[in-house]
C-alpha cells in the first residue's frame, strides 16, 4: 500500500502538458471495490491510509461507518461497498481509508471512504472519458462522470463532489 506521498512521489502533475502545448490528461487515483474499478480525480485525494476502524455515530445511515481522527480533524467514514450496495466482506490487510477533500454546499469537507484496495494511477486525456451510459432512473448517474479504458479495464470515473455531498447530508 502507498500512502499519499508516495503516491505524489511516483506520479506526474496531474493535467500536466504534452510537448507540443495540448493538456495530456487528467490523473485518477483507482481503487478497487467488490471486483470493479473506480476513479477519483487525484487532486481530490488528501492521503490514503490503512483501515483502522472508526467510531459508530448513533442514527447515521449504515454505509456511514462512522467517524475517525486525522490529526485533530474529525472525518466522516464512508463505507463504499454499502454506498454502492455491493456485497458485503471482512475488511482485511489491503483494505485501506481513501482521505479526500470534497466541495459540499457551503464548504469543503474531508472525507476518508473506505475501499478493498487501492490500484493505479492513470492519466486520461479528455476524448478517451465516455459518458455513462443511460440505464433508467434507478441507477444514480449524478455520481459517474465518465468511464475510460485501462488496458482491458473499464474505469467508472466518480464525481466525488457529487457522491459525498449526498452520503454526509444526513451528518
Amino acid at each position: 500500500m502507498q500512502t499519499g506521498a508516495a503516491l505524489s512521489d511516483n506520479m506526474m502533475g496531474a493535467g500536466e502538458f504534452a510537448a507540443d502545448g495540448t493538456e495530456a490528461g487528467t490523473q485518477y487515483l483507482t481503487f478497487i471495490c467488490a471486483g470493479e474499478e473506480y476513479g477519483i480525480d487525484i487532486l481530490r485525494v488528501q492521503e490514503i491510509k490503512g483501515w483502522e476502524g472508526a467510531t459508530h455515530v448513533p442514527h447515521t445511515p449504515a454505509y456511514i461507518l462512522g467517524v475517525m481522527n486525522l490529526r485533530g480533524l474529525i472525518v466522516p467514514v464512508i463505507d463504499l461497498r454499502t454506498r454502492f450496495d455491493l456485497e458485503q466482506r471482512p475488511f482485511n490487510a489491503s483494505t485501506v481509508v481513501i482521505v479526500v477533500r470534497v466541495r459540499c454546499s457551503l464548504a469543503e469537507k474531508t472525507v476518508g471512504l473506505v475501499v478493498d484496495a487501492v490500484s493505479e494511477v492513470y492519466t486520461f486525456p479528455g476524448e478517451a472519458i465516455l459518458p455513462p451510459p443511460e440505464m433508467g432512473e434507478r441507477i444514480d448517474g449524478a455520481c459517474i462522470n465518465g468511464l475510460a479504458s485501462a488496458g482491458d479495464t473499464m474505469v467508472m470515473l466518480l464525481d466525488i463532489d457529487s457522491l459525498i455531498a449526498s452520503s454526509i447530508e444526513h451528518i
